[in-house]
């Protein structure tokens, strides 16, 4: 046996010893497919004798293209590797088209746009065409154009279909044209020009597949249109194409991934090798069970059957928290008792659908003063709609911010430019005005240096800001930025069509619901209370430890793995998400989005869903998901059947007892029509502690007990639920 797949097991041996013809591994999570790959790569130089440059090897990050090389260079010691090509799509695109840019025709010497430059090239092309950018938001117009290219569609191949998609025809031609002027290329363009150059120039298509005899590809499932013909290019004649990769696991089709190429490659190589690796390094197999169980509802996917050689481990937990706030509180508190019984938190990791979720989370660890790092995205204050939001309402609160006018005051774009904010500064300071007075002065003064344009923005502006001025008073925080987001146009601004766009509107929709809980507070003090709490956090929100906790979206833990994993949020309209509802494909792959994250999880794993969620700023029941209910009884446990759990001298006991109830079963509700407290109630709760109730509403059968805790803020309750304790 070859010293290569010594330490292999049988599956793993055979993928990397099929090297002629194609063949296809479809890779279990765990199951070893980065070893497999480089240990295929070694066998082909070290006892296949194929040189090094030969070799294709193709991954989709340049870090797991970093992680290949350093283990090809322990498997092979001295071995030259220097002419042996690994990296990504893009990489080794960049590199031909710099070798072949005369043969390509273009200049060798171009430049690679990111995002920020289309999106500058993006506004360019609507502004020569005389398009409102507005109507035609940039990155939207740019996202079809993306498609296009991903699915080898040139401006002349785009077929319109209703006259938004003509408009974005046009556009596309005027981007590629200011492309081509400004020498560069997009993203999309590094793979288009080379799978479009093969296709016109064979000679060129001739000379890559006899420099390249072997091909091999890392997440096949996650590769597009334009990256399968690539690869089915060089592969030719040959042949010698080797995918790795697990449908089970595509989770980008936003960023244009095809898992069905999986399926195209098995149909366009009948006499593929099919290899499973099925055996998991890395969970118990109570994980791999409740794994199997959910993902086998799928119907798009070859059937696998996961085991492990670990332990049994123990069952799944499964909480119900009363709303996002108090599941926050309950992951802080688990990760606190994880760390009693000697369980690192850094061994930790909270998973949610989108980035909005966060929020309750961050504001849990921050409560406890307990470090965390927040993976994939920005701290939910600290969001620029986040920032956006909160300085409109500061100059509200404080008209001299100049600072928080300064961002916002063209934010939506409202024709107040550099120039016209430098003029008006000057002139206020020339005055002895600050800006909000000088802006209140304008209407009636000649002598401010201002164009009429800008004097007309400016004063508009003003109008608008002096109408929320005189309303701070009159209306809850709530209803104030309302009118914000309403009177600035900002929900338009922020949602333009984009997957992006989505989620910063979802993160404004999370801070309505922040502003919801200061509604109870009398209207000229829920402002201020509500800038003061919300500062007082972000004052903070700069704890960070490489031992802490991991927060991060189901998305980014793609590739990952955690000793403890807690995925928050099960509830229907978040995962799975009611933007999937209607699209059975989509549908499919919510639930490919949950598998990859139940499968990050080595030895535990916790699934939490609430009774309600805040929506739009109302508080909402909600369903548990249908994943939850997917998992076989004896694989899982309830958090809130479990006993107080005794640590040294102190007893901790869940807010929910057991006798928390299961989603449609009989709940116990106080049906007297006497409400059970009274505004200035002394109460105590198991979590929260000493309180005060400020407000008492009936809600159906049930009584929201609203409570202003010591240290803890503002909560609402459901009478039913919370197990109040009436104090002295």
């Amino acid at each position: 046996m070859s010293s290569i797949v010594q330490g292999l097991n049988e599956a793993q041996q055979q993928a990397v010893v099929a090297t002629e013809g194609p063949v296809l591994v479809l890779a279990g999570p765990g199951s070893g497919k980065t070893r497999v790959l480089t240990h295929r790569v070694a066998y082909l130089i070290q006892e296949r004798g194929v040189l090094p440059w030969r070799i294709a090897a193709v991954t989709f990050t340049n870090k797991a293209a970093r992680e290949m090389k350093n283990r090809l260079a322990d498997l092979l010691g001295d071995a030259d590797l220097r002419r042996l090509t690994i990296g990504t799509f893009h990489a080794i695109c960049v590199r031909l088209l710099r070798r072949e840019a005369v043969s390509v025709g273009i200049d060798s010497n171009f430049v690679i746009y990111d995002d920020s430059d289309q999106q500058a090239l993006m506004r360019q092309a609507l502004k020569d065409l005389n398009l409102d950018d507005k109507q035609f938001r940039p990155r939207s117009m740019h996202a079809i154009i993306s498609r296009a290219k991903t699915n080898l569609l040139g401006p002349n191949d785009f077929e319109a279909r209703t006259y938004r998609e003509e408009v974005a025809r046009r556009i596309y031609g005027r981007y590629q044209a200011l492309l081509q002027e400004n020498n560069a290329l997009d993203f999309d363009d590094l793979l288009l020009r080379v799978v479009v150059s093969f296709r016109e120039q064979p000679d060129l298509l001739r000379k890559y597949q006899n420099r390249y005899h072997y091909i091999l590809v890392d997440e096949f499932q996650d590769t597009n249109a334009v990256q399968y013909e690539l690869v089915r290019q060089l592969a030719g004649e040959r042949r010698n194409l080797f995918g790795v990769g697990d449908e089970d696991q595509s989770i980008y089709a936003f960023r244009g991934a095809d898992f069905r190429n999986v399926l195209r490659f098995e149909q366009d190589y009948p006499d593929i090798c099919r290899i499973l690796l099925e055996r998991n390094y890395r969970s118990t197999q109570t994980i791999l069970d409740v794994a199997n169980a959910v993902i086998s509802l799928n119907t798009q996917r070859t059937p696998k059957r996961l085991f492990t050689e670990r332990n049994k481990g123990s069952g799944t937990v499964v909480n119900e928290a009363y709303d996002e706030n108090e599941q926050g509180r309950w992951v802080v508190r688990t990760i606190q008792e994880l760390s009693e019984q000697g369980i690192a938190p850094g061994a930790c990791a909270v998973m949610y659908r989108v980035n909005a979720q966060s929020r309750a989370l961050e504001d849990a660890f921050l409560t406890e003063n307990m470090p965390y790092k927040l993976v994939g995205a920005t701290r939910f204050y600290s969001r620029r709609e986040i920032k956006d939001l909160m300085a409109y309402l500061r100059i509200i609160h404080n008209p001299h911010d100049s600072v928080s006018l300064m961002r916002i005051i063209n934010v939506p774009r409202r024709k107040i430019g550099t120039k016209s904010m430098s003029d008006l500064a000057n002139w206020a300071t020339s005055q002895g005005l600050p800006l909000y007075d000088a802006l209140k002065e304008l209407s009636g003064r000649t002598d401010a240096p201002l164009s009429a344009a800008g004097r007309r923005s400016l004063l508009r502006f003003h109008e608008m800001w002096s109408a929320w001025i005189s309303a701070r008073n009159q209306v809850t925080v709530l209803e104030l930025l309302d009118q914000v987001i309403e009177r600035t146009g900002y929900a338009g601004y922020l949602r333009d069509g984009s997957d992006e766009g989505e989620e910063r509107w979802e993160n404004a929709l999370e801070l309505r619901a922040v502003a919801s809980e200061y509604s109870h507070l009398p209207l000229e003090e829920g402002l201020t209370t509500f800038l003061e709490e919300i500062s007082l956090v972000s004052d903070v929100d700069n704890l960070d430890d490489t031992e802490a906790p991991t927060l991060l979206t189901l998305h980014s833990a793609k590739g990952l793995e955690f000793g403890v994993v807690f995925i928050i949020g099960l509830n229907e309209g978040l995962l799975p998400h009611s933007r999937s509802f209607d699209d059975p494909d989509a549908m499919e792959e919510e639930r490919r989005l949950f598998y990859v994250g139940v499968t990050r999880a080595q030895d535990r794993l916790y699934l939490s869903h609430t009774f309600r969620r805040t929506m739009y700023g109302s508080n909402e029941l909600a369903d548990a998901s249908r994943y939850l209910s997917d998992i076989p009884a004896h694989l899982k446990s309830n958090a809130n059947r479990r006993r107080p759990q005794e640590h040294g001298s102190r007893t901790e006991r869940s807010p929910y007892s057991a006798q928390t109830p299961q989603r449609g079963g009989n709940r116990h509700v106080d049906r007297s029509p006497a409400a059970p407290f009274k505004p200035g109630d002394k109460v105590r709760h198991a979590s929260f502690g000493d309180g005060t109730v400020v407000q008492v509403q009936q809600r159906g059968d049930d009584w929201d007990v609203v409570v202003a805790f010591r240290g803890r803020g503002i909560k609402t309750l459901a009478a039913s639920f919370a197990r109040l304790e009436k104090g002295s």
